[in-house]
Formats: structure tokens, sequence, C-alpha cells
């Protein structure tokens, strides 16, 4: 172990080598750079001896399959999944150094863009801090979703340049690259590793994330001299069009460009994840691939990563020269499946034409499964065309790739009890009743070592002072703070922590924003994805309600709220992006009536990702979770919020019902429709909202100043809003919540008003969070679906 004068020169040294200047004319960006390659040198060898390892004992390794990954920053993580975080606080503070300051320089990883990568990385962390043997695969996104700006109350979309600066964590590995073959005229795209350390938290495991870059083949031998204009620009179009594979997530696919820009990406990703894999295993445990199954679990994460199946398949039957019942029986016991949705337009499908195109010998093998899948349903459902049909593979032009995930997998999962339930009574219900052995529940977790000790730190170190820090490494610790919900002393110090959060995130908002809030102010928290069936427009309406009986009586009895909104919406999705807009014309005139006194304040963050969410979630008091009934898989902040003593107001929806069910319905503010009277609402055709907007007042009020002249606008901004809320069907039941959602925030307002009651709830959610830790969920993973055990360092 150094001395601390050793670290100092050590960083001294490390600067020099990498910025070529000392200490008084390194940027910050030069300091973080230099700790963090420090940081990654401690890893090396962790990493080195986890990859032996594995290969020596023989361990069966997880390979999981994701389009998205958000990790966050990860030099503070690291620091302190090494135990290194709080001497480097110190040297660094001796050398006149803000260690947070270098933190902040670092940018976060843009791999994804909400829920579906945040959970990946949870998992991968847990995965690693549990010692099991699990790595992940993505794509290296050169720009990511993008970076969102509001300008003129509208979202702008740009390039999120997060990679024009050295990433510290990454290693470039140009001899494990593979070819990844399409058909004309894309031909073989090279397909480059980038490969990032997982550490585990204190047990020296240190996994991989691998990241794909596309790039073109090697032209180092074409003399470009000799070519002709015509070649020269050919050249240089294939050059664009295979680096663009990797350079968005999620191009638009309402257009065909961008349609089969998805598909490729999709494929990229599959195919060279496989073909390492396949490619690891022969040089690490010979050539016999009959037994793969027992060497390795490939885990697609919803159906992006679903052409795994016929991917495997190929490299089976044209690579191995295997039969086709043999590459079908190692194919089905390699790779399991969880669904992340109940939505209709976000269970992919592709157009046969395409993937013939593209994919043509991809397609043939797809083609055969559907085949030998139908025949297989026929002797099980002989003369029912129609059940056939519906579970066919390819159907009515489309390959239907939540279809090939289930067809072609060994196990399939829902992320919550509800939406588990639903897959196997609704979505997959014929696929359930055929193969019922395959379908099962892993509600989804959470990272408690980042969205507990890493954002709120302060509040950490209460629980380990309570508990001792045995809670870091089995959660369900935390049920232990139960014993100190009532007592006054305890609730006291959690009521400082969150204030001290608050006035953290005013401060911010303040220096952003130029919007003072109110830190005695309930902050009511809304951060996800923008989406019609997450129902911020409802949230807004409840605003609106709430302002315009302000309006009506500013000495109105309510407690001041500060109303926080963030996340992105889809650049093709017109109608969140109105909701974006509308969120920010309603705070610009909300916050400048002095009539209200201040009493209702809103503000949307610009440009969320994970390092603004731990800033967001410690401060908050109320999570809205509010998604339709039925339509919500699971969702994961809600875990976060509860993690961090906010009191959840939701809807009897995705991981809401578990929440419930862990702190007791007195603990939770629960409302509206539940799944079952949502969906018989649809059903029967009842949710047309027009006799409530007619008889509720307070709804066509606010519903009419959409259009009427009331927001401060030119022209009918908002006119598809007011159509979309009134439209017979189609929407998600925003009116017919309406009056149990005012009814629910009212509650919370008298629930407040009793501080005892209100933090005795806040430390009740704490308590109980433990149950919702990736660690467990993992855990159920590894034992229930992928069959993998702990390997841990011994020495």
């Amino acid at each position: 172990m150094l001395t601390k004068e050793q670290y100092k020169q050590v960083f001294r040294q490390r600067l020099l080598a990498l910025a070529g200047t000392g200490l008084d004319e390194a940027s910050t960006y030069e300091k973080y750079a230099a700790l963090a390659s420090l940081v990654r040198d401690h890893i090396g060898q962790h990493w080195v001896d986890t990859t032996r390892r594995y290969d020596v004992e023989k361990q069966k390794q997880v390979y999981y399959f994701s389009i998205e990954f958000l990790p966050g920053r990860l030099l503070d993580s690291n620091l302190r999944s090494l135990g290194l975080r709080d001497l480097w606080i110190d040297v660094l503070a001796e050398l006149g150094i803000d260690y947070q300051e270098l933190a902040d320089a670092e940018h976060d990883a843009s791999l994804g863009n909400g829920g579906l990568g945040r959970l990946a990385s949870c998992f991968l962390e847990s995965m690693a801090s549990l010692g099991l043997p699990g790595h992940g695969c993505g794509i290296r996104y050169t720009y990511g979703l993008f970076e969102q700006s509001i300008i003129n109350d509208m979202q702008i979309e740009k390039p999120d340049t997060w990679l024009k600066d050295l990433n510290i964590w990454e290693y470039r590995k140009p001899n494990k690259a593979v070819e990844v073959r399409f058909g004309a005229p894309l031909g073989v795209v090279k397909a480059v590793p980038y490969d990032i350390p997982l550490i585990g938290y204190e047990n020296s495991t240190v996994n991989t994330l691998r990241l794909w870059s596309a790039e073109v083949q090697d032209t180092s031998g074409l003399s470009y001299s000799s070519l002709a204009p015509d070649d020269y620009r050919k050249l240089l179009e294939y050059k664009n069009w295979v680096e663009s594979i990797s350079q968005i997530l999620y191009p638009d696919d309402r257009y065909e460009e961008g349609r089969i820009l998805r598909l490729v990406q999709e494929y990229f990703l599959v195919s060279a994840g496989l073909q390492s894999i396949v490619r690891h295993i022969r040089r690490k445990q010979g050539t016999d691939l009959s037994t793969l199954a027992d060497r390795v679990a490939v885990h697609i994460n919803d159906t992006h990563p679903a052409l795994a199946i016929p991917e495997l398949m190929r490299i089976l039957l044209d690579e191995e020269g295997m039969g086709w019942d043999e590459a079908w029986r190692i194919t089905t016991r390699t790779i399991s499946y969880t669904n992340h949705t109940v939505l209709p337009e976000a269970l992919e499908k592709w157009p046969v034409s395409e993937v013939q195109s593209l994919l043509p010998r991809i397609y043939e093998i797809i083609h055969e499964i559907n085949e030998r899948f139908c025949a297989e349903l026929w002797q099980h459902y002989p003369g029912e065309w129609g059940r056939i049909a519906a579970m066919a593979v390819i159907a009515d032009g489309f390959v239907k790739m939540a279809h090939l995930a289930v067809a072609g997998s060994y196990s399939v999962n829902g992320v919550a009890a509800l939406h588990s339930s639903i897959l196997q009574k609704d979505l997959l219900h014929l696929f359930y009743q055929h193969t019922p052995g395959k379908f099962n529940n892993k509600t989804n977790g959470i990272t408690h070592r980042r969205w507990l000790l890493g954002a709120n730190p302060g509040l950490a170190d209460l629980i380990t002072d309570t508990l001792g820090p045995g809670w870091l490494h089995q959660p369900a610790m935390l049920k232990n703070l139960q014993a100190h919900a009532e007592d006054a002393a305890f609730q006291e110090k959690v009521a400082a922590i969150k204030t001290e959060r608050k006035q953290q995130l005013a401060r911010l908002i303040n220096e952003t924003y130029h919007v003072a809030l109110d830190c005695r102010s309930i902050f009511d928290v809304h951060i996800k994805r923008i989406h019609a069936y997450k129902r911020q427009l409802l949230n807004v309406l409840r605003i609106m309600e709430l302002y315009n009986r302000l309006r009506d009586n500013p000495n109105l009895d309510v407690l001041p709220r500060t109303f926080l909104f963030a996340g992105k919406a889809a650049p093709g999705y017109y109608l969140a992006k109105k909701i974006i807009q509308l969120i920010n014309v309603l705070a610009r005139k909300v916050n400048a009536d002095k009539t209200i006194k201040d009493k209702i304040k809103i503000v949307f963050l610009e440009n969320y990702g994970v390092t603004l969410a731990e800033r967001i979630i410690p401060a908050a008091d109320v999570s809205e979770q509010i998604s339709t009934a039925g339509k919500e898989a699971s969702g994961t902040s809600n875990m976060k919020f509860m993690l961090n003593g906010a009191i959840t107001v939701g809807t009897l929806d995705g991981a809401n019902v578990e929440i419930r069910e862990a702190v007791g319905e007195d603990n939770i503010i629960i409302f509206g429709l539940t799944a079952g009277e949502a969906a018989e609402c649809y059903r029967t055709g009842r949710c047309n909202p027009l006799p409530i907007y007619q008889q509720d007042e307070r709804v066509r009020q606010c519903v009419n100043q959409l259009i009427d002249g009331s927001l401060p606008v030119i022209g009918d901004e908002f006119k598809p809003l007011y159509d979309y809320l009134l439209q017979p069907s189609g929407h998600f039941l925003e009116l017919q919540d309406f009056a149990a959602y005012v009814e629910a925030q009212q509650t919370i307002d008298q629930l407040f008003r009793d501080e005892r009651q209100r933090w005795k709830m806040a430390i009740t959610n704490i308590a109980q969070a433990g149950r919702f830790s990736s660690d467990y969920t993992v855990k159920e993973y590894a034992d229930g679906i992928w069959h993998i055990r702990p390997s841990y360092f011994r020495g």
C-alpha cells in the first residue's frame, strides 16, 4: 500500500504523462483523466485474474445482450467498489483539488434511453458484486440517442458527443474484431469490440461490458489515385453507411431508411456478440459446441437481440456443420428472453422484404423455424388455423420478433408480477398455453449501491451508523430500519438529509434555469421517458386544475408544491414533444404569476440521464408513477424513489403492485382504474372521454384551456393534445382517472401536514426497498434461468 505522498507523486506523474502539464496548468478534465487512468490500472490485474478464474474453473457464463446500457459515471462507483474513494479524496484535497469537480467532469455514457438501459447496467453491477460470471454485450454508439435542449419551450435534438474526449474506461480490442455479413449492397462489416471493466463491490471480481463499433474493412492496400471518381464516391458512401451502424441509438423507424438501419444494428449486435462467444469457447475449451448450453447462457433483453436465435442457428449449421435438430436443440437450450412491454407498437416486427434483402441467409433460417414451429403447432392443435396463424413467426408479411423470441428460447419472463400475468393471460396467452413451463416472473430491481450509497451518501451514512455496513452486501437488512420509523430523533435526521438534498437541487435549478425554489415546498417529481402511457399529460392537467383553484382563491389552504419533470421524447413522437412543450409553456405562465404567492413552481430539467437522476431522486418528496394500469411492465424509478424516502403516488401498475405489498396500503397512495378495469374499459368501448368532459367542470376547464388562449402561445399549438384527450378511443384513460388523481394529490397534501406520519411513511419505504435490490433479481435469474454460480476470488 502506497503512502499519501507516494499517491500524490503517482498522480503528478500520470498527469504529466497524459496531459504533458503540471497541476497548475492542467484542466479539470485532464485531472479527471489522470485519476481515472490510475483507477483503471488498479482494476487491470483483478480483471485478468477474474477472466482466468472463469476459464480455469470452466464456469458457465452468461452474456446479457441489450440494445441499451446506461452505466452512468464510473469514476466514483469504481473507487467505492475498490475501497479507495476516501483515500483519493484526501490525497487530492492535499493537492488542492476538489474531488467532486473531477468526478463531475466525466461524461455520462450515452448508450441508452431509459429504464431498459439502466436495468441492464444494474444487473451487470449486481452480477459482478455477487461474483457471478456475467457480461454485457451492446453497441458503442458514437452519439447515443441525442442531447436534449429546450429552446422556445420545445425539445431540440442534437448529437450527444459524449466521446469527444477520451473514454478512459474502454479498451479497444482490434485483434478481437469479427466480420458481420449482410446481403448486397452492404456486404461485410468489421465489428471492433471495446471492453469496459465492470467491478464488483469489494470482492475483486471484474466482469466485462463489450460494446461493438462498426468499421469498414481494411483499405490500406487500396490505391485511391487509381479509383475512378464514381468508384471513389461509392467508397465514401459505403464508409459513411458502415459507420452509421454504430452512430445513434434508435434510428427513426417511421421511414424505410430508419427501419433498415435499426434492423442492421440488431443483427450487427447479435452476430458480433455470438461470434465472439464462440471464438472464446473454441480457444479456451475446445472446438466441440455440442455442449454449448452447458457452458454459455445467452440472454436477450427485449426483442431487439432476438435475431440471436437464427444467428446462432447459422453458426451451428453453416460453420459447425450440424444438422437442424441438433442445432435447434442447442439454440433453444442456450437462449432466454425477457419481455419488457405490453404495448403493441413496441413488439417489433420487420417486413419480410427487408429481412430477405438485408439478411438472406438469416431469413432462410427464420422461414424454416416458422415452418417447423407451425408444423409442431399443427400436431398439437390440428385444424386450428386461427391459433396457428396467431402464433406464427412469419405472418401477414412480417417477421414477428416476440414470436421468434418465444419460439427459440427456453425461458420467457416478465419483469413484474402483474406484467408476467398479463403476458400469460393475454399478450402471449397462446404461447403460454402451448409451453407453460417456459414462462416465469422476475421482478426488476435496482442496485442500491449506486442509487443510495452513490446517489445519497448522507442517507447511506445514516443507515450504516444505524445498522452497520452489512446492508451494502445484504440489502434485506434495510428492513431493520422499520424499528426506527417512529423514532423522532431518527426522523429528524432523515428529514435533515432530505432538506439538504432539496437545497442542493434547488441551487442547481436556480443556476441553470433561474427559477428560485422554496425548499419547504413538496418536491413532486415525474421523471421518465415522455410517452402517452406514462401520462405526463394527466399530471399537467391536475397542475392546471390546482392553478385554476389558486387563481380563483390565492389564499387557498394548500401546501406549496414544486413540480419537477424530466425525460426525452423520441424525435419522431409528435404527441410526446407537444407534451414537453405544454409543460414548459405552463411553467412560464405559472412561475411568473405572483398572484398565487409562489404556491406552485414548475421546472422541466433538460437532457435527463443517470447523473441528473442521481441529483433529483434523493431530493424528491413525492414519486409520480401514474401510467395507465396494465401498460407499464415494471418501472424501476419507483424503486429508486422509495429507496430514497419518497412517497409513491401511483396506479396499480407494474411493480407499484409489489411496492404496495411491501410497504402496506398506508404508506403508498394508490388511485385510478386497475389493470382489469382498464382492460374492460377498452374491451367494451366504454373509454369514451366525452361524458367526463361534459359532466366534470374541472376537466372541461382544463381541457378547454389547451385551445382557448389561456396559455401564452400563438395559434393552435395544443390542438393536437386537445383532440387526443377527447378522441373516443386510442388514448390512455387520462380523463377517466382524473378525479381519482386529484383526490390522491389532496391526500398527499393532508399527509404532509403531519410531519411524524410523513416521515414514518418515508422511513417505511426505505426499510422495505431492500427486496427490490437487483442483487436478489439477478440471483433469481442465476438460479432459475441461467443456472450459473458465483466464483469468488481466492487468495
